[in-house]
């Protein structure tokens, strides 16, 4: 439980950051430029805000309400198979950040822009809706694929965790609004990014556990190698090190083709040339 714990408050801190951030540069750049026109702008800043957390929540309810359909076996495809949607979605976000993540700020200040002059507010509404239930959304399922791949949970320290990732957030927005000469914001995105990345290739391991558990991918061997003597994934450090990383002390062939596939591709990913930005980013 203590390593879901702080797989969960992870999560929500990076997720809940980077849109408190997204706000943040909305608020900052109409705070200096909307003049008269703040309060106005204002109000459909957070009401949009609000709008995109709201439909996060609706994903999140459609989700529980798709698992209440399942069950037996059923269940455990839906489970399976979101979270290896919540590893590839932290993939696909990580690699999106890295190749478009320094323009971001000139994107959002832009949109606020063109919605400012041509007076459009729904435009500013959208633009922060947008952008939060992207964030919240992703926070939806990748929780849903940290829960699904953990089995047992409990309600109180699920929400406890949600709790702590939120205070971290606010936290950490705080310090690095403070010290951002001394501690920019590419550092935190940058080391975020990897351990989200890690983080996705344990989800991508737990669900091909499972899929091999359940007899739908063949383990193409044996053991391969025994590392528990070193650190037994079992245990409360080895326990924890594998949910967060994908760590495993007794792989078999599929594991160790499909983790070192994982990181393959993960490289290449990230060393393709950035594509030329035509358009603001989504």
């Amino acid at each position: 439980m203590t390593a879901l714990f702080g797989q969960i408050a992870f999560v929500v801190w990076r997720e809940s950051t980077e849109a408190i951030l997204v706000v943040g540069i909305l608020q900052g750049w109409l705070a200096h430029h909307a003049g008269t026109k703040a309060a106005t702008a204002r109000s459909f800043l957070w009401t949009g805000a609000a709008a995109g957390l709201g439909g996060a929540l609706l994903l999140a309810g459609i989700i529980l309400f798709l698992e209440s359909l399942l069950d037996g076996e059923r269940a455990d495809y839906f489970q399976i198979g979101m979270a290896a949607l919540a590893a590839l979605l932290i993939l696909q976000m990580v690699v999106w950040m890295h190749r478009q993540g320094r323009g971001l700020k000139r994107d959002l200040e832009h949109g606020a822009e063109r919605a400012l002059i041509a007076g459009n507010w729904v435009g500013l509404f959208l633009l922060a809706a947008v952008a939060v239930m992207r964030e919240g959304s992703e926070t939806v399922i990748f929780l849903y694929g940290l829960l699904a791949s953990a089995g047992q949970t409990t309600l109180p320290g699920t929400l406890a965790a949600v709790a702590a990732g939120f205070t971290f957030a606010a936290a950490s927005y705080w310090l690095i609004h403070i010290a951002a000469k001394r501690f920019p914001w590419a550092v935190f995105f940058r080391v975020s990014e990897v351990l989200l990345l890690f983080l996705a290739g344990s989800l991508l391991m737990t669900a091909l556990d499972r899929a091999i558990g359940l007899e739908l991918v063949p383990p193409l061997s044996g053991i391969i190698w025994d590392t528990s003597w070193l650190l037994d994934d079992t245990g409360r450090l080895g326990s924890l090190v594998a949910n967060m990383t994908g760590y495993r002390a007794r792989p078999e062939l599929a594991t160790i083709l499909a983790y070192a596939m994982y990181w393959t591709a993960v490289l290449a990913l990230l060393r393709s040339p950035r594509p030329h930005r035509t358009q603001p980013c989504p």
